[in-house]
């Protein structure tokens, strides 16, 4: 199978060269067929011209700040594989690690995985973003997740082709939703990763409001859809 690595990134500068670095190292033998497509949502910093040095196969670079989704959309346009590994630009080292999610899709035993990451040593916030967007799942599909904001999926390609990818920080809630009521198979895999901490500062806070604005808007038309069904 071909398979097409989606890196999503905005202002990743340091980050984004030890996460494709860590994606090529750690590459299993068996996939040859590999292409990493960095989407640059408008970044202010050095992140395409890091990217290019840093070995991934395309650099698109978005004209106008369009959020994680429309990064994500403009990746799947010009991705050729048959499997879409979502991974976040922020992984860094941990990165690799990613490729295990692959697996089980190109075994037949799941249309899309969700890397599960082990809890957050710093504590992170809350956790009022991630009990929401675990509850509107289950709410909608009987599906109880253990990491439903996870943004490190691996897709077939007809899964993307039935569902549609929401805008911000609601993509991942929306299309674990989308794909299990299209009666797709849908499947968490525990794996070690880590993102850059954002912890209980101002700026985590800000990220998890906005993160929790644009995920309300997007399970509220799919919350009432399952109400009046019922």
């Amino acid at each position: 199978m071909r398979i097409s690595v989606i890196v999503p990134a905005r202002n990743e500068a340091d980050r984004i060269a030890l996460t494709i670095q860590s994606l090529l190292k750690s590459k299993p033998e068996g996939f040859t067929e590999v292409e990493i497509i960095v989407v640059d949502d408008a970044s202010e910093d050095e992140t395409s011209e890091i990217a290019k040095r840093s070995g991934a196969t395309k650099v698109i670079r978005l004209n106008r700040h369009g959020g994680k989704g429309a990064a994500l959309r403009k990746g799947i346009e010009n991705a050729g594989g048959d499997v879409i590994l979502f991974v976040d630009a922020d992984l860094g080292e941990t990165a690799g690690n990613v490729w295990q999610i692959v697996a089980p899709i190109i075994d037949g035993k799941a249309d899309m995985t969700i890397a599960a990451p082990p809890p957050d040593p710093s504590g992170g916030g809350f956790g009022l973003v991630k009990k929401f967007a675990a509850w509107a799942i289950k709410t909608t599909t009987g599906f109880n997740p253990t990491a439903p904001l996870s943004g490190q999926r691996a897709i077939k390609r007809e899964v993307l082709e039935r569902v549609s990818i929401a805008n911000g920080y609601a993509v991942e809630t929306a299309l674990t939703i989308d794909a299990i009521r299209s009666g797709f198979r849908v499947v968490e895999i525990p794996i070690t990763f880590g993102h850059r901490a954002l912890g209980k500062s101002w700026r985590g806070f800000l990220h998890r409001a906005k993160q929790f604005w644009d995920i309300f808007w997007a399970v509220l038309p799919r919350l009432l859809r399952t109400v009046t069904s019922r």
